[in-house]
């Protein structure tokens, strides 16, 4: 470091000497000058341009950096100098802010310790205030309790009053002198201050009532330092017994009873094996013997059953104030390609039965539409097959108002005689819809009158039931259909109870391959909301997803809304009613019931009661040939319309058995079991996997696709009459009467017979008639006309016969002639 004329220079560390170097002067920065090996540039302080400094940096160059002009330089001065004001700005602003801040810091502060300082003036007084209270308390109370005192105090004898007058009177004071001083003496530290807080109350002694309050006994302050005693030795501390009240079922594991109990696992098997029970943790006892050892820790007991498990579900009815109206439920209902899906694509104005296979519909549909008034409807389309009757049968259990299809061009069928009989028994309003109006057969007048024998009367017959004539084709009469809809649902005044736990039926589920198990619901009562926990029939889940009839995802759905529900843990039956209940392991005990009384149920239905009935069954399998198939179909509705199908078919000598049917894509296991009974596999609208495919060809288990139930129901009656006896006929072909009976060597009797009627053949059956009784029946060894032996022989002509085995023919008896045919049977 130098100074030169009053300036000081310092040389940066890390750099050269005199390469780098600042300097100053009089506190008051100048030009910094950089020196390099190839250039020396100089930066001007600020402010060198606009005084003095300007000819100096303008006119000398050689104070000027190399390249740079003297606008330039003036240019960069200004932006130098406008930085460093924008900078001493934010310096100046920040400073405000923080002065600012820490004003109301300081501000906050004062308001706490304030609030802080009156709060604790107030428990002060409250204080004070309760030990005043006290202290009147207490005082009142020593002075009731000194005036029953002197109440109570006996009379002065007059003999022990003169004693005491003659007795010295420093010796009778001496013991009043002793026991003040006794009680006088100071014991123990601060005794100094027991004189002065003699008579005041503590805080908590006036919270524990003063005094006169409730005491702890003597024995429980003994169990107390008995307690504080064991536990500072390290020693077990004895708990006060906790008496609970135990659910026991009919049976229950011993694990699951300790844990009831809250008791320890080996103190419950200790006490099973003192009464002589050796039960391990994981075996399960019955009631009885529960109920024993509960009653020997000291528990209560509560006997439930099994079915108690379902009483978690809300079955309380709703109140009227509850109550709103919710869109009615229509089922289209009718006869197998009416127009039933038609009509309804026509009012969806959607294509739904161009993606049914063969034209028909196969599944119940559920839909929702909104009309042009604004009203919402929800539509359940049923299959009109013959085999779907319980799955219409399920479509008139949950609706509000039928829709009974019926061709002009057909009239009425069986099916639609089917679905009028099950719109009766679920005593729901009926409409009918005329379709095919547009067709030149079309006779709306013949339906009408048809309908008379079923006992639906329609108004333009003067009855009850609504009756319009529509078309799906050209769309005629379908706001008309829609209007007596509305009328309809507006007389029945429909409402449900929105803000409940949600109640619907499963209208149809599948297993999809991508998203598991699957269940089309119609909500009835409540809303279903994304995360509920349900149990429906033998499942149960939580719902992670659902969709509408449109497939997008929504978050809730309330009364009369189907969607489609994810998040089951198998695939339900179809008519199971789904309800929501709290906790999921509520939902796993109802349905583990469910499964397991369906199953003791399906086990009883198929077990023999009796030796005799055991017998009688096996005897009745014997004459019974049976046909074992496996079904698997793409939904549970399906699946039971085919199962349903196969048990119709068969009679006293064959049948369909169904060995098992399910949802979801044949698997291996499937071809496993149908390998083992020797069964084909039926896949209805499902295809098996690769590894499936690959075992049915190693072990040659057929198995066929079908997408129209036509074709499956067709094919497994031709295969079950393929186990069907064939039927043998005889027809009479000729008579003969017996001549005369020669006998020949090497050959034995033979007959010379006179055919009488008809034609006798050498392949023939034949009969030996004797008085009009058959006494033999067999085949003939020989047919001969003279020497020859022919083929046949016709009406009125002699020929020679012998019977295959037997010899005892006569003169005068006669021979049937006559040959079986045999014909195959159907079902």
């Amino acid at each position: 470091m130098s100074d030169t004329d009053g300036k000081k220079t310092l040389g940066l560390r890390g750099s050269r000497p005199g390469n780098v170097k600042q300097s100053f002067s009089h506190g008051r920065t100048k030009n910094v000058v950089v020196e390099t090996k190839r250039k020396r540039v100089v930066t001007p302080k600020p402010g060198a341009a606009k005084t003095g400094g300007g000819a100096a940096v303008g006119g000398d160059p050689s104070r000027r950096p190399a390249g740079i002009s003297e606008a330039e330089l003036e240019r960069r001065m200004k932006a130098l100098a406008l930085a460093r004001a924008r900078e001493s700005e934010d310096a100046e602003r920040r400073a405000a802010e923080e002065k600012a801040r820490e004003d109301d810091r300081r501000r906050r502060r004062e308001e706490a310790e304030a609030k802080e300082r009156e709060e604790r003036e107030r428990e002060e007084r409250a204080k004070a205030r309760a030990e005043e209270e006290a202290r009147k308390k207490q005082e009142a109370e020593a002075e009731r309790n000194r005036k029953e005192a002197a109440k109570n105090e006996p009379a002065p004898n007059p003999a022990d009053a003169e004693a005491a007058a003659q007795r010295p009177s420093n010796t009778a004071r001496k013991p009043d002198r002793e026991r003040e001083a006794r009680t006088d003496r100071p014991r123990g530290k601060g005794a100094r201050d027991d004189g002065r807080r003699s008579g005041k109350l503590t805080l908590n002694q006036a919270l524990r009532g003063g005094e006169g309050g409730r005491q702890k006994s003597l024995a429980a302050m003994k169990r107390k330092q008995e307690r504080a005693r064991q536990k500072a030795m390290g020693g077990p501390v004895e708990r006060e017994k906790v008496v609970r009240e135990v659910r026991l079922p009919e049976a229950i594991m011993v694990s699951e009873l300790a844990n009831r109990m809250s008791e320890r696992v080996a103190d419950v098997v200790k006490a099973l094996m003192q009464n002589g029970i050796m039960a391990t943790q994981t075996q399960t006892i019955d009631a009885d013997t529960a109920e024993l050892i509960i009653e020997e820790f000291g528990h209560k007991v509560v006997r439930v059953s099994d079915a108690d498990v379902e009483q978690v579900i809300d079955t309380v009815e709703d109140k009227a104030g509850d109550l709103k109206p919710r869109p009615p439920v229509i089922t289209i209902m009718g006869h197998v390609d009416h127009g039933k899906t038609s009509i309804l694509d026509a009012i969806r104005n959607a294509r739904v039965v161009q993606g049914e296979a063969g034209g028909i519909t196969q599944h119940i549909g559920a839909y929702q539409v909104t009309t042009e008034s604004g009203s919402t409807l929800t539509f359940l389309d049923t299959p009109g097959h013959a085999a779907f009757t319980s799955m219409r049968a399920r479509g008139a259990q949950v609706t509000d108002v039928v829709v009974l299809v019926v061709a002009a061009d057909d009239a009425v069928m069986p099916q639609t005689v089917e679905a009028i009989n099950h719109a009766k028994a679920a005593k729901v309003p009926m409409i009918v819809a005329i379709n095919k109006c547009d067709k030149p057969a079309a006779n709306p007048d013949k339906v009408r009158t048809d309908l008379l024998q079923h006992e639906v009367i329609v108004e333009k017959l003067s009855g009850d039931v609504q009756d319009v004539e529509v078309s799906a084709t050209t769309g005629k009469g379908l706001d008309d259909l829609l209007e007596a809809i509305a009328l309809q649902a507006e007389v029945l005044e429909l409402t449900a109870n929105p803000d409940r736990a949600a109640e619907g039926a499963v209208i149809e589920a599948q297993l999809d391959v991508g998203r598991g198990p699957v269940a089309t619901v119609l909500v009835q009562r409540g809303t279903l909301k994304q995360g509920d926990i349900f149990v429906v029939g033998e499942q149960w889940g939580k719902v992670r997803a659902m969709e509408n009839d449109q497939g997008k995802r929504v978050k809730e759905a309330g009364p009369s809304v189907p969607v489609e529900v994810l998040g089951l843990n198998g695939t339900p039956e179809a008519g199971d009613v789904l309800n929501v209940v709290e906790t999921e392991a509520q939902a796993r005990e109802i349905a583990e019931y469910r499964a397991n009384a369906a199953k003791e149920k399906r086990a009883a239905a198929g077990a023999a009661t009796t030796l005799e009935q055991l017998m009688a069954k096996a005897k009745a399998d014997e004459n019974v040939a049976e046909l074992p198939i496996l079904v698997k179909a793409d939904v549970q509705g399906s699946a039971e319309a085919i199962v349903q199908a196969m048990e119709k078919i068969g009679n006293d000598e064959v049948r369909v058995r169904v060995l098992h049917s399910g949802v979801g894509a044949i698997t291996e296991s499937d071809v496993g079991l149908a390998e083992a009974s020797g069964a084909p596999v039926f896949g209805f609208n499902v295809r098996a996997n690769a590894s499936a495919r690959n075992t049915a060809n190693q072990k040659g288990v057929e198995i066929r696709y079908y997408s129209v139930i036509y074709d499956l129901v067709d094919d497994v009656k031709a295969a079950a009459s393929g186990l069907l006896s064939a039927e043998v006929r005889e027809k009479f072909i000729g008579y003969a009467n017996i001549k005369e009976v020669f006998k020949v060597s090497n050959v034995g009797k033979v007959a010379g017979c006179l055919v009488t009627e008809g034609v006798a053949r050498r392949s023939a059956g034949v009969r030996l008639l004797r008085d009009n009784v058959v006494i033999h029946e067999g085949t003939l060894k020989t047919l001969k006309r003279f020497k020859d032996e022919v083929a046949e022989v016709q009406s009125g002509q002699e020929c020679g016969m012998a019977f295959e085995n037997y010899e005892d023919i006569r003169e005068g008896d006669v021979i049937e002639i006559f040959e079986r045919e045999e014909f195959e049977r159907t079902l």
